[in-house]
């Protein structure tokens, strides 16, 4: 199934905001990144100050901001996305994040996430 959000549109749309230009999320790409974890379980997105916290289960897991899903750096997360590229979700934030891309892999999100989860 094709996803109104391609991959070139995301990549673009964080090298351009990875330039200094600060950029708010799309609701595209919010919607985008919703869909796909939802269907691992109970996700949700609070709007902050323009851009998306991301609860599973009630527990915060991370940040969607400037197009880009950011998780917590938890054990689970560094350990499955070994080369993910690492970045601050927002000015300011004294948090590196891991930036994930493959959120279309349901099978690993879920694996992701609940273990997350426990940790948590």
């Amino acid at each position: 199934m094709e996803n109104s959000y391609q991959a070139s549109n995301k990549k673009e749309s964080r090298q351009i905001s990875r330039k200094g230009e600060k950029m708010a999320t799309s609701k595209e790409y919010h919607d985008y990144i919703l869909e796909n974890l939802q269907k691992v379980g109970d996700v949700r997105t609070r709007k902050m100050m323009g851009e998306y916290c991301v609860y599973f289960q009630g527990k915060v897991i991370g940040n969607i901001c400037d197009n880009s899903l950011f998780l917590k750096p938890v054990d689970s997360a560094l350990r499955m996305f070994p080369d993910a590229e690492r970045a601050y979700p927002y000015e300011g934030s004294k948090t590196l994040m891991v930036v994930v891309d493959d959120v279309e892999n349901v099978e690993k999100m879920t694996k992701l996430l609940h273990a997350m989860y426990e940790e948590l």
